[in-house]
């Protein structure tokens, strides 16, 4: 079933084309990797599913970008709503300089999710299991979160991003920043989201995309060269240059 459905869209910084006529679906419960070279259009057209462009001035958004069969650019959209129900976990990890049950607690305490100090610790409890970093942390929720491992900020992050209940998770070069043993829990954490939401990643990192995903876009000089099943991408590609940049000749 189609979460996200994208059709025709162009993307603008000022007069400057950045994305040219982008038309693919996003399946709901189904792990869709965007590969292609650095300023390729990939964050961009990531951050239109949002709307975090809209933070950015002087961009302007052609075609359409449904979520849940609505135009997510429609007059009357509810942004805010729109951005909790699709998350975001950006390149490298952001916790605020709280502890770690205050950066879980932020979204549900803003949303005014909790009625009380036992729902709230549910909310953060569930979460953090759900990220698999309820261990690490059950004993330390009182300290700062800054003084976790760069793998488990991530994952905090991953955890704050899960406490406000989004249905859909962007993810820019989440691992770029990781060493390789932590850059695994997270994929593996990955994985393991995808039984309850859409998740969507950018990725420069061929291994991660073809072992992490089920659909693969390869994006170039802000165009879509070619969407599909992610074992067809790598093994079976229509375009050559699908071929050339997967093996190295290209990009």
């Amino acid at each position: 079933m189609e979460k996200i459905r994208v059709e025709n869209l162009n993307f603008y910084y000022g007069k400057k084309l950045a994305l040219s006529n982008i038309s693919m679906s996003i399946l709901d419960r189904r792990i869709t990797a965007l590969i292609g070279p650095s300023g390729c259009g990939k964050s961009t057209f990531l951050r239109c599913l949002n709307r975090m462009n809209d933070t950015i001035k002087g961009t302007r958004v052609e075609g359409r970008v449904e979520f849940d069969g609505r135009d997510i650019y429609s007059p009357g959209t509810h942004v805010v709503e729109l951005r909790r129900r699709i998350g975001m976990v950006f390149q490298r990890p952001n916790p605020f300089p709280q502890s770690i049950f205050d950066n879980i607690a932020f979204g549900p305490r803003v949303l005014g999710f909790n009625k009380n100090h036992g729902e709230l610790s549910d909310i953060v409890e569930q979460s953090l299991r759900s990220a698999v970093l309820w261990d690490d942390v059950k004993d330390r929720l009182k300290e700062d979160a800054l003084a976790l491992s760069l793998g488990q900020q991530q994952r905090l992050c991953i955890a704050r991003t899960i406490a406000v209940k989004p249905e859909v998770i962007l993810m820019d070069e989440p691992c770029s920043a990781l060493d390789p043993i932590a850059t695994l829990q997270v994929e593996e954490l990955i994985q393991a989201l995808k039984k309850d939401y859409s998740i969507v990643i950018v990725t420069h990192n061929m291994q991660q995309a073809s072992r992490a995903s089920d659909y693969t876009g390869l994006f170039w000089l802000g165009e879509l060269v070619e969407f599909d099943i992610t074992e067809s991408i790598f093994t079976r590609p229509n375009q050559k240059l699908t071929e050339d940049y997967i093996t190295g000749r290209a990009g």
